[in-house]
């Protein structure tokens, strides 16, 4: 566990995580707690390809080759016991920019599109920036846990809603959806001829007695409308390469996908994501098993304390998925902004704002556990000891 001790310094790197505190939190003075990317190092067996390209030292157009769909293909079907064909595999900068192409393809303005809230605030954007209209299946909180609202779903999609952008497992509040669940959303989806675009980047971040199931793996008629977003840049922490892929197992869909990403020109992974993707899922399986023990371990650690040594005036949602804690700060009593300056100001620590996933968030603060166990201890105290002041 070694490799995810070591603390990297990482300022004056451009990291949007530690280089542009003054602009997120207009202060110099936090910790850095928020944005989803890991303070650890990448597997050494992609550090090691990267560095063999680099001593090539030629960056001229690079193609994506049957290795790289290969190595998409293996890891899927050995981590998710999905068997996928390499045709059906569409590469992108990101997940995001996936979401932004599937939503101007498969919909048009004014079109009503479902989000189960509090969810990753990027879903409304790559709605609303295209005229369509965000259409909320809140989940229901209930005993510290979060499940999906079958009524309210149904109803929903009454309404004539084009498309539904699950989030599986879903960020912020740590969910890996069930079979019985995915089933019924999907079938649902069918019967009212809805699009279902899963954005599974967090796929491979699941805790022990879980299991991602890829919605489209559950049955070819659901795989036909399923347009299925991944990448390994949340595994492995390599979300800077800019490399990701989309699974489309209706051609016809596919086809429309690829033709909107060559108007946009899209059609190409840069170099140093391209080998990325191949070394993480060829040569990554062990490091990835070393991270989530240690995760599982901060996680633990993050809810014990935060929950008895604030005499649980806090409480932390135990998520089945993802390195992203919900903290529940409700018992203070403040609006999401007060609670956000407290935090900057008092306990000089930067968490993701829970009014930014949706109103449903509005007393929740989201927290990053991927760094190093000193930096969790140091945002952790600081947490407590900020709470415990008031």
């Amino acid at each position: 566990m070694g490799k995810f001790e070591q603390h990297y310094d990482r300022k004056q790197t451009r990291s949007v995580k530690w280089d542009t505190l003054e602009t997120i939190f207009q202060s110099e003075d936090v910790l850095p707690m928020w944005v989803a990317d890991m303070d650890f190092r990448a597997p050494q067996a992609v550090n090691d390809a990267l560095k063999e390209r680099v001593e090539h030292g030629i960056y001229g157009y690079t193609c994506i080759d049957d290795d790289v769909r290969g190595a998409i293909v293996n890891w899927i079907k050995t981590r998710h016991n999905w068997a996928i064909h390499p045709d059906t595999l569409t590469f992108s900068p990101g997940v995001v920019t996936s979401l932004h192409l599937a939503v101007q393809t498969f919909t048009e303005p004014g079109d009503g599109i479902l989000i189960q809230t509090p969810v990753y605030p990027p879903f409304y954007n790559v709605i609303q920036q295209h005229d369509r209209q965000v259409v909320k299946n809140p989940l229901i909180k209930e005993d510290g846990y979060y499940t999906i609202d079958f009524d309210d779903f149904e109803a929903k999609l009454k309404q004539g809603i084009k498309a539904f952008i699950l989030c599986s497992p879903h960020n912020p509040v740590g969910r890996v959806w069930r079979k019985d669940e995915l089933l019924k959303m999907a079938q649902l989806c069918l019967e009212h001829d809805v699009l279902m675009i899963a954005d599974e980047i967090h796929c491979d971040l699941v805790y022990p007695g879980f299991k991602h199931i890829p919605l489209a793996s559950l049955s070819h008629d659901i795989s036909q409308q399923t347009i299925t977003c991944m990448s390994p840049s949340k595994t492995f922490n390599l979300a800077g390469l800019q490399a990701s892929y989309m699974i489309t197992e209706n051609e016809d869909k596919r086809q429309k996908l690829d033709e909107a990403f060559q108007r946009q020109g899209l059609k190409m992974l840069n170099t140093m994501g391209n080998i990325a993707i191949e070394a993480a899922y060829k040569y990554g399986e062990s490091w990835l098993e070393d991270l989530m023990q240690l995760l599982q371990d901060h996680k633990s650690y993050t809810i014990k304390r935060l929950e008895e040594e604030t005499n649980n005036r806090l409480t932390v949602l135990d998520p089945e998925g993802t390195y992203l804690l919900w903290i529940d700060f409700s018992a203070l009593n403040m609006s999401g902004d007060a609670l956000n300056d407290f935090l900057v100001k008092e306990a000089k620590v930067g968490l993701n704002q829970g009014s930014a996933y949706g109103e449903e968030g509005e007393q929740f603060m989201r927290i990053n556990i991927a760094c190093p166990h000193q930096l969790l201890e140091e945002g952790v105290n600081r947490i407590i000891k900020a709470v415990n002041s008031l």
